[in-house]
């Protein structure tokens, strides 16, 4: 559990990091897609990037628009403020599930979920999230507080009728039971699904997204290549979460959205379809769920 309401991401960035400097970027998409979530207020490192050159680099790589995701207050108005600052920035907000049962012991949670509210409503806010529950950081102590944050960061998303983007860690059946006992939002996205073939399917049937990140590349990450294979391509949306989860052979540096393509490529090839076909696929499901980031 994080010590302070706002650092749960932030201590998490050079976490397993060997190398801090950003690898060389990929040869670019021939069909540009985006970054359907990052954490790009993160510049630790040895070779910290501006937003700008965030962003200029992943346009050079065919990633022409990145959703910013948020886990706290300071993140969370970060994300509005770089998306009024750039058209290729869409913004999410929320409270992590990680951080709720903080602000919730500093008596902070019910302002933080009305903060949160207020910022949904800006017209390039298109997502609640990262929200929802993680059982692998949290222990039984602070699940109290991570149900009553994801049932509220829920309803947000309800009521002003955008996306939410769910964290899901050792959590699976409760996530599900909670989306089927409340009522999921239209569009819910898995960020960074981390189910099986089975969960997949279960949440595919649902209508959810799936957003896979850099760690389907993974060695001993054979359950998400499984659950890769039966989802609908209609339901795939790729993610960075950057700077983390970095895909192979790049594993251990920083990641950012330029190093999407890495990712794309290796679903394809997967998948046994083209790339250009999955990156078209993939760029209308993202534009299905936030909107068009030119407005």
């Amino acid at each position: 559990m994080s010590q302070h309401p706002e650092t749960y991401v932030r201590e998490r960035a050079t976490e397993g990091r060997k190398n801090l400097l950003y690898p060389s970027a990929p040869a670019p998409l021939a069909v540009p897609v985006y970054d359907n979530h990052a954490h790009l207020e993160i510049t630790d490192g040895d070779d910290p990037l501006t937003l700008a050159e965030q962003l200029d680099r992943a346009q050079e790589a065919g990633v022409i628009g990145v959703v910013q995701a948020s886990g706290d207050l300071e993140s969370s108005r970060w994300a509005v403020a770089a998306a009024e600052s750039d058209q290729r920035v869409l913004a999410a907000v929320a409270i992590h599930p990680n951080d709720a049962p903080t602000y919730a012991a500093a008596g902070l949670l019910d302002d933080a979920i009305t903060e949160i509210d207020e910022l949904a409503a800006h017209p390039r806010t298109r997502a609640i999230g990262e929200t929802g529950l993680d059982f692998f950081r949290t222990g039984p102590e602070g699940r109290e507080a991570q149900f009553v944050s994801f049932e509220a960061h829920i309803a947000l998303a309800k009521k002003h009728g955008i996306a939410m983007q769910i964290h899901d860690r050792d959590a699976h059946d409760d996530v599900l039971k909670t989306l089927v006992r409340v009522g999921a939002p239209e569009t819910t996205v898995f960020h960074c699904f981390s189910g099986d073939e089975a969960m997949a399917r279960i949440a595919a049937d649902a209508g959810y997204y799936l957003s896979f990140a850099g760690n389907v590349t993974f060695k001993n990450a054979q359950n998400l290549r499984d659950a890769l294979a039966v989802t609908p391509l209609d339901r795939i949306l790729v993610e960075t979460d950057a700077p983390f989860l970095t895909p192979v052979p790049l594993r251990g540096r920083p990641n950012a959205p330029y190093l999407i393509p890495i990712t794309l490529r290796f679903m394809a090839e997967e998948l046994g379809i083209d790339v250009d076909e999955l990156g078209a696929q993939v760029a209308a499901n993202t534009l299905r769920v936030y909107g068009s980031f030119d407005d």
